[in-house]
């Protein structure tokens, strides 16, 4: 009798020792991820924030100019989530390997289209040469809340093998929005 809640104590134990572990390691993935520029990008964009300012200075218009600018910004973020349904909520960019003619990033974006969540992780590979520079996207992953909808799937499916994302989003878009309509109907007769 005793062994047997020894083992309780102990099976409960090793599981809670588990969850611990695949915690842990969703913790430093994320903070792996959350590095979203080099350091170098991050020096760039310091020195050229520095040069804007110090052109601003001069003017006392800057301010306003800068307010203005973000509230346009702001009019057009909105009204291209109205149009397209898109609504991003994360975005993690990870750099791979960096050459002198080939980088290689690991991205990951999540957000919503009407009411259908999805999540995207892909590589970006970006060769350059002397005249032009050419991306692919490897190794597309696409997670989506499609419940068993069978031809979302097999869509998802010919997605991720072709790595087309602006076929993904076009058709995302077009989906989703007859989802919503379909949702919305069957609730009203309920």
């Amino acid at each position: 009798m005793d062994n047997n809640i020894y083992q309780v104590y102990e099976d409960e134990i090793q599981a809670l020792e588990e969850e611990i572990r695949l915690l842990t390691e969703k913790y430093e993935d994320i903070q792996q991820e959350s590095t979203f520029f080099s350091e170098e990008e991050i020096l760039k964009s310091i020195k050229a924030f520095q040069r804007e300012t110090e052109g601003e200075s001069k003017g006392h218009d800057s301010s306003s100019d800068l307010k203005a600018q973000l509230e346009s910004l702001e009019t057009d973020l909105s009204f291209l989530m109205k149009l397209t349904g898109f609504q991003f909520t994360s975005h993690s960019r990870k750099t791979l390997e960096k050459t002198g003619e080939r980088t290689v990033q690991k991205h990951r974006l999540s957000g919503k289209c009407y009411s259908l969540s999805f999540q995207l992780e892909f590589q970006l590979l970006e060769m350059q040469s002397k005249e032009k520079v050419s991306t692919v996207i490897t190794d597309l992953s696409i997670i989506m809340e499609s419940g068993e909808d069978s031809e979302v799937n097999k869509f998802v499916s010919r997605v991720e093998e072709r790595g087309n994302l602006v076929t993904f989003f076009r058709c995302l878009s077009t989906y989703a929005e007859w989802y919503e309509h379909r949702r919305r109907t069957f609730l009203h007769f309920k």
